[in-house]
C-alpha cells in the first residue's frame, strides 16, 4: 500500500528536512524540527504525491488516503492524550484544538487550498 500521510510528534518524525520533495517545505521543516528535538506540536503531513494524484485522477483522492488520515488522527489523539471530539461542558478533559487545515504552494508542488 502506498504511503500518503507522514506523522511527526512525541520526538519522532517520519521524514526529515531532506524530504522536501515528498513533504513540501513546511512538512519537511516540521519533521526536521521534531527530529532534532525542538518542541513541535504533534501533527501529520499529507504528501505532495497525494496532491499530484488528486490532479492526475480527475480531482479524486487516493483510496487509501482516508484510512491513513483517520489512523493519523487516532495517533495524534494518543500522543496528545486529547480527543478530537466535542466534549460535554462538564468534562474536565480539554479537547484537542486543531488549527485550520490548509495547503499552500511551496514553489515546486502547487496544492489545493487557500493561498
Amino acid at each position: 500500500m502506498k504511503k500518503w500521510v507522514y506523522f511527526f510528534g512525541a520526538g519522532k518524525a517520519e521524514g526529515d528536512g531532506t524530504w522536501r520533495d515528498l513533504l513540501g517545505g513546511k512538512g519537511a521543516g516540521l519533521a526536521e524540527m521534531t527530529r532534532i528535538g525542538l518542541p513541535v506540536p504533534a501533527g501529520f503531513t499529507i504528501s505532495t504525491e497525494a496532491c499530484d494524484y488528486f490532479y492526475k485522477h480527475g480531482k479524486k483522492y487516493p483510496s487509501e488516503l482516508k484510512k491513513q488520515v483517520t489512523d493519523s488522527v487516532a495517533k495524534l489523539e494518543r500522543v496528545t492524550k486529547k480527543k478530537l471530539a466535542i466534549q460535554e461542558p462538564s468534562s474536565r478533559q480539554r479537547p484537542l484544538r486543531l488549527r485550520p487545515l490548509h495547503a499552500r504552494h511551496d514553489g515546486n508542488h502547487p496544492q489545493p487550498g487557500p493561498q
